[in-house]
């Protein structure tokens, strides 16, 4: 006998790249799983940077399955959301009238059913879409980090029904970074330090990919700090900038420059028995990110590939800390963990008995 469907999740993705395609493969797919535990998600509406697909009645209905299989095709070809037209009960909204009809669902759906507004873009723009759905009663689940790491004012407002945000992909993609810290939070267990290697250093060589993802832990451990109070050591200087020099250039001679005076660091490291590790470190009263000397042996020495390592010290942890490791990286893993963050709310959708 089938189970029956307790709660019901609208949701509205913002953000067609990557992560948000692997996301809508990952609900298709998982339809049994989700079926068999008495959930549905229902998607009533996706948008990338020019326009919104959205369900004819979002309250009622949300855009096929086999629709969503065709609009990841299509997105992962370059097409625009525009060149599915005629192809469902649907209707497109170029911006920014788009803009516009994601409140006008935030508005209606959170009165009444409730929405889950999922943000998988890399832009600041969404900022103000989140805080309205916010006060609109929706949930919001965040996969980008920027509307989390601007002001300081954005992100109170962001978090002020703890309840209702979830954004564990943003430090650690799938990893469970930021529901340990919150529960360690929790439970009065004061955190005095956070020591974390959260990026490869070959996609994110100005550093500021990992002080997004410090300044979200510290932020949550209480620091109410900006990007411009965290010490951020770049791995190239300012004369190899982007601003300084072309992409051809940096890569036709800066990077053997780069190599040059990271082989001197990486042998004077080795000479003392130690390697150099990137790592954002979150204390009581300050916040940095740069190149680091650990011994070999320990957590954060013996780290290899695209794996995240992060160790966090509190009173209970302060001798042996608690560590989370795994891949920290991906569209499919950092999308699996944006699907885990959605159903994580499914109490909150929950029909009347």
């Amino acid at each position: 006998m089938p189970t029956a469907v307790k709660s019901v999740l609208p949701v509205v993705l913002l953000g067609c790249g990557g992560v948000g395609r692997y996301l809508l493969r990952h609900i298709v797919s998982c339809r049994p799983l989700h079926a068999n535990q008495g959930v549905a998600i229902r998607v009533v509406g996706v948008a990338d940077s020019s326009s919104l697909l959205v369900a004819d009645d979002v309250n009622s209905s949300g855009l096929d399955d086999a629709l969503l299989t065709h609009l990841c095709a299509a997105k992962s070809a370059g097409s625009p959301l525009s060149s599915l037209l005629g192809q469902g009960n649907y209707q497109l909204f170029r911006n920014p009238e788009a803009r516009s009809k994601v409140i006008d669902a935030a508005t209606m759906l959170g009165r009444t059913t409730g929405l889950v507004l999922v943000d998988c873009s890399a832009t600041y723009d969404t900022v103000n879409l989140m805080k309205d759905a916010v006060g609109h009663g929706c949930c919001i689940v965040l996969a980008n980090k920027k509307p989390l790491t601007g002001a300081y004012e954005d992100f109170q407002k962001l978090v002020s029904n703890f309840r209702q945000i979830r954004f564990e992909s943003t430090v650690g993609a799938g990893l469970p970074v930021i529901a340990s810290v919150t529960r360690i939070v929790a439970s009065g267990d004061p955190i005095s330090r956070i020591v974390g290697s959260l990026s490869d250093p070959r996609d994110d060589l100005g550093g500021m990919d990992v002080a997004r993802k410090a300044l979200i832990l510290a932020r949550l451990l209480g620091q109410q700090i900006s990007m411009d109070n965290i010490n951020v050591e770049s791995l190239y200087p300012s004369e190899l900038g982007p601003d300084a020099v072309s992409t051809e250039d940096f890569l036709e001679s800066g990077l053997e420059q780069l190599d040059r005076s990271m082989e001197e660091r990486v042998k004077a490291a080795s000479s003392r028995g130690n390697v150099l590790r990137y790592v954002c470190e979150i204390g009581s009263k300050r916040c940095q990110v740069g190149l680091k000397e650990l011994p070999k042996d320990s957590v954060l020495g013996r780290l290899r590939g695209s794996d995240n390592v992060v160790e966090i010290y509190s009173r209970c942890y302060k001798s042996s800390p608690l560590v989370i490791q795994g891949a920290g990286a991906g569209n499919d893993t950092t999308a699996a963990g944006v699907l885990a963050d959605i159903m994580d709310l499914q109490d909150l959708f929950q029909k009347p008995a």
